[in-house]
């Protein structure tokens, strides 16, 4: 009997062409390095430098805990989906779209593209305010050096939105998810970077001994929060921990660019773990160092948000990598919303030369380059809205929470539990099923708990927003 690997893999087809994979698509190069460079570059964003707010809100026991259990949540729901990544008759599912058209089939297709594509267009416009808040960052670390701590240093973050957007247009031109692996190496080195020295400066504060209160539970009500904000930030830090880990709106992607010996399936869990257990070292360092310097008055983000303001040069180096980091992780999340809009316009059109047609230009610098102008077109028209939207709506990070807390349930838990269900037969009512379906469950009031945080941090950021300041 052939295992499952063997069945769900079928790496021995191989095509008389080099350059053409099993199923006549571009030979596909992504190894074991690759893949956990791109699920780095996904999950350690500079929210990493947010843990120890988060931390505070919870206290030393419940943070830590949460911080540990959702990581085993993310790494054990990612290896259920990467195991559907090839059908029952072996053949690829190139998006998670079609994983779920797959196994579940029916209106969960539709809803599974509405959570990961509304999901990925708020991760990029997110990610376009981020890199201008750091770049302000830089611009008032420098001024505080100069003028004083106490100075009067302000500047929109418009300009640096529109910069970002600008490196955007011409990265945004890089073909598709296969040719991205470098970015990711960059973007996974930056995020080891600012990570460990954001690390390194909470452990010279906590050496200093000039460290604030910390609580088994965290803030203390009628000293550092209200009762009713205790509640509603507890949810919201839940909430922000759980969706730290997930990447599964572009785990299948990523998959899809593994060669297919070995097994990608195989391969894409050594990623997962790899990927998943660096991750998580490095958030409980930094959400539990951060709070332990800080204590329960812990900023949002201690680099950005001026928990430290020497040495400016570190910090402003910090600041640099994030915005490195997310120049390139915006490409990672963007190339699934780029490849379908794509894909679906080739089939409706398939002789249109102006969305299909290629063109080879001769680029100083760089050599030969194949344009193709309907991608030259659509990708930078995106570029252009999600930095529109960001600029119009600089509390959108307050939004990508409440997005966050709506995708994370069905596809980082719901999606792949029932796929393995359907996959592996799981016999209804058997102990597995039940624990499976409590799993659900649970990260479902999860869910829900943490949109309810979203939505009263929301009101309370639109109502403290002053417009025309960074």
């Amino acid at each position: 009997m052939k295992s499952f690997d063997a069945v769900h893999n079928p790496s021995a087809v191989e095509s008389a062409d080099a350059n053409v994979d099993d199923d006549g698509r571009e030979k596909r190069t992504g190894t074991l390095m690759t893949a956990s460079a791109h699920i780095i570059t996904a999950v350690i964003g500079s929210g990493v430098l947010s843990l120890a707010w988060a931390i505070a809100q919870l206290g030393w026991v419940a943070g830590t805990l949460i911080l540990v259990t959702f990581a085993i949540v993310n790494y054990y729901t990612s290896t259920m989906l990467a195991d559907c990544y090839r059908s029952d008759a072996g053949a690829r599912n190139y998006t998670y779209m079609d994983v779920v058209r797959s196994y579940l089939g029916g209106r969960k297709v539709q809803l599974c593209g509405l959570a990961q594509y509304g999901c990925l267009v708020g991760i990029t416009i997110g990610y376009t305010i981020t890199a201008s808040i750091s770049l302000v960052a830089i611009w008032k670390a420098t001024c505080f050096h100069k003028k004083g701590h106490g100075a009067k240093c302000s500047i929109p973050n418009y300009p640096f939105m529109a910069a970002f957007g600008v490196v955007e247009i011409f990265l945004s031109q890089l073909p598709n998810f296969h040719k991205l692996s470098f970015l990711s190496i960059i973007a996974a080195v930056m995020s080891f970077s600012y990570a460990s020295i954001g690390i390194g400066l909470a452990i010279a504060v906590v050496a200093s001994g000039k460290v604030g209160k910390t609580g088994v539970t965290g803030t203390v009500v009628g000293v550092d929060v209200t009762a009713s904000d205790k509640i509603w930030k507890a949810f919201q830090a839940t909430g922000d921990i759980a969706f730290s880990y997930s990447f599964s709106t572009i785990l299948v992607e990523i998959q899809d660019t593994l060669r297919s010996s070995p097994p990608e399936n195989k391969v894409m869990k050594k990623a997962t773990l790899a990927g998943v257990s660096t991750t998580t070292v490095f958030y409980i360092l930094c959400g539990c160092m951060g709070y332990a310097a800080f204590g329960n008055r812990a900023p949002g983000d201690f680099l950005t948000d001026f928990g430290f303001y020497e040495p400016y040069w570190l910090i402003n180096f910090a600041n640099a990598c994030i915005v490195l980091h997310l120049i390139a992780a915006y490409q990672v999340f963007a190339q699934p919303i780029f490849q379908l809009v794509e894909n679906k316009c080739n089939k409706a059109w398939p002789e249109n030369n102006f969305i299909n047609k290629e063109h080879s230009i001769n680029i100083p610098f760089l050599g030969k380059w194949r344009i193709n102008f309907f991608r030259l077109v659509w990708r930078t028209a995106y570029v252009i809205l999600t930095t529109f939207v960001a600029v119009i709506f600089p509390f959108f990070n307050s939004i990508l929470g409440l997005i966050g807390a709506t995708a994370f349930w069905p596809l980082t838990v719901y999606f792949p539990v029932e796929m393995h269900i359907s996959q592996r037969k799981v016999k209804k009512y058997s102990m597995k099923w039940n624990a499976l379906k409590l799993l659900v469950l649970v990260c479902l009031i999860v869910s829900l708990l943490a949109a309810i945080g979203s939505i009263v941090g929301l009101i309370n950021s639109v109502k403290a927003y002053k417009p025309f300041h960074s």
